[in-house]
C-alpha cells in the first residue's frame, strides 16, 4: 500500500507561475498512490481556471472515493471569509482533499481552532518583523477498508504560526481518539519530525526532507502513524513540476 502525501499549491508551478491542469494530473498519476492527501487545493478559483483540482487528481490516480474540503471561501491572500462546508456550487473554495482508491467506509470533518489575532513573526527573506495572520484550518478523515482490514487517514494543513500549529494538531489527533486502528496523519504539518512526534505521540513511517522543493532543507509534511502499520522501505521525496514542496511517498505494510 503506498500513502503520498502532497502539498501542490494550487496545481501552480513556480518556475513559469502557471497552473496546468494536465501537469497536476501527470505529477499525480506519477506517484500512483493508493491513499493521497493534498494541501492548498483549489476549486472553482480563477487563478486555476476555475478547475476541480481534486476531481482532476482523482481521475488521474483512479481514486474510487475522494473529498475535498474547503477551509475558505474567497480568494486565498485577497478577500475570503471561513468555509463553513455550506458553499454553494460554483463558489470559490480552496483546502484540502483525500483521495483513495480503496472503498471508504466513513468520513469525518474537523474544523481546527483558528487564531484570530495576529502575531509577531521574524521574516528570514526581509529580516524584518511583521504582521502574521493565519487562515482557516480543517482535516479530513476517512475510515478505509485496505489490504490489511479497516484504518484510518486523516489529512490536513495546520498553521505555519509556531506554537498554534502544535496547538491544533494536538487537538485534531484527540478528536480522532477511538477511531478504527493504524490511524495514519499525513499532511503539511509546518513542524519538523521531532515537534510532530512529541504533539500527536505517533511515530514517523517517512522521514526525508520535502522543503523548499528545489534543494529540501526541512521536514514539514509528515506520515504519522499510530498502530500495527510500518514501512516497507523508505520513504521518497518526490520533485514534480510544479508546487514549492516535495511530494512524500512511502510504502506500507501491515
Amino acid at each position: 500500500m503506498r500513502i503520498a502525501t502532497f502539498n501542490i499549491l494550487h496545481g501552480r508551478s513556480p518556475d513559469d507561475g502557471r497552473v496546468d491542469v494536465d501537469r497536476l494530473a501527470a505529477a499525480v498519476e506519477s506517484l500512483d498512490a493508493d491513499v493521497l492527501g493534498l494541501q492548498e487545493v483549489d476549486r472553482d478559483q480563477p487563478r486555476s481556471m476555475g478547475a476541480d483540482l481534486t476531481a482532476v487528481a482523482a481521475e488521474a490516480m483512479g481514486a474510487k472515493e475522494h473529498q475535498f474540503v474547503a477551509a475558505l471561501h474567497g480568494t486565498p491572500g485577497g478577500t475570503w471569509m471561513a468555509a463553513t462546508g455550506e458553499e454553494q456550487p460554483g463558489s470559490a473554495t480552496y483546502g484540502i482533499a483525500l483521495l483513495s482508491r480503496y472503498p471508504v467506509v466513513s468520513w469525518r470533518v474537523v474544523r481546527l481552532p483558528p487564531l484570530r489575532a495576529s502575531v509577531p513573526l521574524w521574516s528570514t527573506l526581509t529580516n524584518r518583523p511583521f504582521l502574521a495572520k493565519d487562515e482557516p484550518r480543517v482535516a479530513v478523515a476517512a475510515v478505509l477498508d485496505g489490504p490489511f482490514g479497516e484504518f484510518t487517514v486523516c489529512n490536513t494543513h495546520v498553521s505555519f504560526i509556531p506554537g498554534w500549529n502544535g496547538r491544533q494538531l494536538r487537538q485534531l489527533v484527540g478528536s480522532l481518539a477511538g477511531t478504527r486502528e493504524p490511524l495514519v496523519v499525513i499532511g503539511d504539518l509546518n513542524m519538523d519530525t521531532r515537534q510532530a512526534t512529541r504533539v500527536t505521540r505517533m511515530r514517523s513511517i517517512a522521514s526525508t526532507a520535502t522543503f523548499p522543493a528545489d534543494r529540501p532543507t526541512r521536514q514539514i509534511d509528515h506520515v504519522l502513524v499510530r498502530g500495527d502499520l510500518r514501512p516497507a522501505g523508505p520513504a521518497e521525496a518526490v520533485r514534480l513540476p510544479l508546487s514549492d514542496h516535495r511530494a512524500l511517498v512511502v510504502d506500507c505494510e501491515g
